[in-house]
């Protein structure tokens, strides 16, 4: 079988979207591709920024390819699978320009994880992969029936999605190796969520874990990327010495939540690289923080939430330290680290003047702290389903409506207004 693999062209006027608006590797569906190629099958990757093709012309690139089968991923890599573009614009464009000649049309992705009816309404494929898609895209392709495809959805004669069974989750510790085009490398010369101003080499991401022990209200991860898996140490070493070896001098870990994985980062200490990870900064101690630090790490991306204990435990956060023993830590992972940000949500329990003076302390001594942001209650988070349930057809207009309402404000790189789903969908 032919599969191909897109990533669409990606746009975000006027989004709520507040994730990076560079191009990122399409790790999901490189992984897919791999699994599908050791299997016989045909695989292709479309990634609609980083082929160098125009937007407009990856629909037609992948028709005259002549699949039997065409993928979608609904967010720009598993990245941002937390915190997508709410709206299908830019695959419902994608789609409706490709037509019919993709063959059998599949959507992956947590629109399809969270509410698949919606969106396979929305974006007219033929079915939608809940939860994570490698495995299912395999299964699919090999047996070509829907029904024995753990994870997918369809709707049936009468318009109501069926689905065979729940979101699903690869065993992701055996995947293999990924490589990329030497030439999409090259295109790939920024370095996320990087600050320290030693950018050399081309930039890249990777996965050594997925998911995260923990429940945070606020993470939308309910669906998809949620039990906590590492993926075995000579495979993830092996993605990275190719990365290496093409020119890459930086690496952004993806991984929901880095946690203190020693083996791992004594190995990268004796590799030319640095890189970046996301993590909370509670759950290290010194020495491990000194080992970060050695190993090449120049950008932590910490959360804390609230700067009370009630606050964090409102969040779900299991914070076993005060707020002081965070900040001394933060304080002290800027010693070993350039560049450390500590994020803070906007709420109601955190006092405004204790915030001003946190952040005070903290950026005096080189760490980050952020404006305190609103959040998108996502309709794969217990915070969406604290406050209207179990996710329908209508959750992402809900959410969506919900926050455009409670916020007279959004990100720092919105320069306007977001607009309303329906009409950025129309588009």
């Amino acid at each position: 079988m032919r599969v191909a693999l897109v990533n669409p062209p990606w746009a975000f006027e006027g989004s709520i979207y507040f994730g990076c608006r560079e191009a990122h590797l399409p790790l999901e569906l490189g992984y897919a591709a791999a699994l599908l190629t050791a299997a016989g099958h045909e695989a292709e990757i479309f990634d609609g920024a980083l082929s160098g093709a125009r937007a407009d012309e990856v629909p037609d690139l992948v028709a005259a390819w002549g699949p039997d089968m065409t993928v979608v991923t609904t967010a720009p890599t598993y990245l941002f699978w937390r915190c997508p573009p709410p709206e299908l614009q830019a695959p419902g464009r994608f789609l409706r320009a490709l037509g019919r000649r993709g063959g059998r049309t599949v959507a992956v992705g947590p629109h399809g994880s969270s509410t698949p009816g919606a969106a396979l309404r929305k974006l007219g494929v033929d079915l939608v992969i809940r939860g994570e898609c490698e495995e299912a895209v395999a299964t699919l392709a090999a047996t070509g029936d829907r029904r024995a495809t753990p994870g997918a959805a369809w709707l049936d004669g009468d318009g109501a999605a069926v689905l065979n069974g729940p979101p699903q989750a690869c065993r992701f510790s055996d995947l293999a190796p990924l490589a990329w085009p030497d030439a999409w490398v090259r295109r790939k010369r920024h370095h996320h969520h990087r600050f320290d101003g030693g950018e050399r080499g081309f930039g890249a991401e990777v996965e050594a874990s997925r998911g995260c022990p923990y429940a945070c209200t606020f993470c939308a991860k309910l669906d998809f990327r949620d039990r906590y898996r590492r993926r075995d140490l000579d495979l993830i070493l092996a993605e990275i010495d190719g990365l290496i070896a093409q020119g890459v001098g930086y690496l952004y870990f993806i991984d929901e939540i880095f946690l203190p994985q020693e083996a791992l980062l004594e190995a990268l200490a004796e590799r030319d690289v640095a890189f970046g990870v996301q993590t909370r900064i509670d759950i290290w101690k010194p020495a491990q923080i000194a080992l970060l630090g050695r190993a090449g790490c120049v950008s932590v991306e910490a959360g804390v939430e609230s700067l009370t204990v009630e606050g964090r435990a409102a969040l779900a956060k299991r914070c076993r330290i005060d707020t002081e023993r965070l900040s001394d830590l933060l304080i002290e992972t800027r010693r070993h680290v350039p560049f450390v940000q500590a994020n803070l949500i906007e709420s109601e329990g955190d006092d405004p003047a204790l915030v001003v003076a946190w952040r005070d302390r903290l950026r005096a001594a080189g760490v980050w702290a952020n404006d305190p942001v609103p959040l998108y209650p996502y309709p794969a988070s217990p915070q969406y389903r604290a406050l209207w349930g179990a996710p329908d057809d209508r959750a992402w207009e809900r959410a969506h409506d919900h926050y455009l309402a409670a916020f007279a404000r959004f990100s720092d790189i919105q320069d306007q207004r977001p607009r309303d789903l329906a009409t950025l969908e129309a588009e």
